[in-house]
């Protein structure tokens, strides 16, 4: 069960619902279908969640996620055809969605080490229809989605602090020991938005990323804007874009470790020539590496540049988990890559616009996987202009603006 208080999980779910809506472009309407997938720690918040989206109108849908056991057996046990059988309905279901909440209280993050990671990839590309009927369903403004972590033994031991340390850590990220925590966030979404307008003024032919151990030249491509502080993750306090994955070249480091269907991997190498990682190495789980990044043709390419502003985030250690420390802000604040898919709403024009042909002809990458590499390192970021001007963006982890 989770160690956070009842006025904790109260003040949790108000910042959930504030990010539910914030994500959307159309309000909701009474009796909309609200999906709640959780761990099972994470019941008792659900139960909070639950009440409350029953006290605004809408018909909450509860769904319980796998135990490690089960998830585990299912990639040991399966043969071809179950890795990829897709439960009747799901169709349906996912396409009449208006939100989605997620609660991640994991119990183990290591389980499926063992499992062989091509069986892991293989049933994510299975399940890939879901995503894209989801995005798609978002890009016209008829569903939403956002998620949050509650402190468990498990993370708190994977990041080597005491359980009540990761609680805390959780509390001062999300604000939950304020009295308004939707006013913090809410002062957040202005002060990005601010930062976001500024960055989308420049014309930009290139970022050029630097530092002790990262040379990088990413393209963000046309049609491209800054976004962040959406509502989807909380917390998020990174602004990120969706570069053109074609013009990726050069050397990406991920000196913070990241834990991946059960794997742990550290010092992530990645050398990148004409969009793909032609060279990929790491410290530990490098084997794992390689399988994740040959998972689909999109999966050694990038689908996403962020930056994170230290000046926003309170976190400032390893908590492992991708949704913490992809929001790190410690000393020098972080940027990450991510390989795999694309993010739609760095379009810029009308989501609903961006069909598979254009998002292809724009060099928005396509890929079943979505994995963030973090750097935290002291960095500057330099944007090289269409006019030939260069201009720091970013420098000892804060935005220039």
């Amino acid at each position: 069960m989770t160690t956070l208080s009842k006025i904790y999980l109260q003040r949790y779910a108000d910042i959930l619902i504030w990010g539910l809506k914030a994500s959307r472009t159309k309000p909701f309407r009474k009796q909309d279908i609200v999906l709640i997938r959780y761990d099972a720690l994470a019941t008792p918040f659900a139960e909070v969640l639950h009440a409350n989206l029953l006290q605004m109108g809408l018909n909450p849908v509860p769904r319980v996620t796998l135990s490690p056991e089960m998830e585990k057996n299912f990639y040991q046990i399966s043969g071809p055809r179950q890795l990829i059988f897709q439960p009747p309905g799901d169709r349906e279901f996912f396409s009449a969605i208006k939100g989605g909440i997620y609660l991640l209280a994991p119990e183990s993050i290591t389980h499926l080490n063992q499992v062989d990671s091509l069986k892991i990839g293989k049933a994510a590309v299975a399940r890939k229809y879901i995503r894209d009927i989801l995005n798609q369903r978002e890009a016209s403004g008829d569903f939403s989605w956002t998620l949050c972590m509650l402190p468990t033994e498990e993370q708190a031991r994977r990041a080597d602090i005491s359980l009540d340390d990761y609680t805390q850590q959780i509390v001062h990220a999300c604000f939950l020991d304020h009295d308004n925590p939707v006013a913090e966030w809410q002062a957040i979404y202005r002060k990005s938005r601010k930062i976001q307008a500024w960055l989308n003024r420049m014309d930009v032919r290139y970022f050029h990323i630097e530092s002790e151990h990262i040379d990088l030249e990413i393209t963000p491509g046309g049609r491209r804007k800054w976004v962040g502080v959406t509502g989807h993750n909380i917390p998020s306090f990174e602004l990120f874009v969706s570069p053109d994955w074609r013009g990726t070249r050069g050397v990406y480091f991920a000196n913070l470790p990241s834990y991946r269907n059960g794997n742990y991997v550290n010092d992530v190498r990645l050398e990148f020539k004409d969009g793909a990682a032609i060279h990929i190495s790491a410290g530990a789980g490098e084997p794992f590496v390689v399988n994740q990044l040959a998972t689909d043709p999109g999966a050694n390419r990038l689908g996403e540049f962020s930056l994170t502003d230290k000046r926003f985030s309170n976190i400032d250690r390893f908590m492992a988990h991708t949704l913490f420390d992809e929001n790190f802000g410690g000393p020098h604040g972080n940027c990450h890559v991510a390989l795999g898919a694309s993010y739609a709403d760095t379009y810029n024009g009308n989501p609903a616009e961006l069909t598979p042909n254009l998002k292809k002809k724009l060099g928005f990458n396509d890929s079943a996987i979505h994995w963030d590499m973090v750097n935290t390192e002291p960095k500057r970021v330099q944007a090289h202009l269409a006019s030939g001007r260069s201009l720091t963006i970013y420098e000892d982890g804060c935005f220039t603006y």
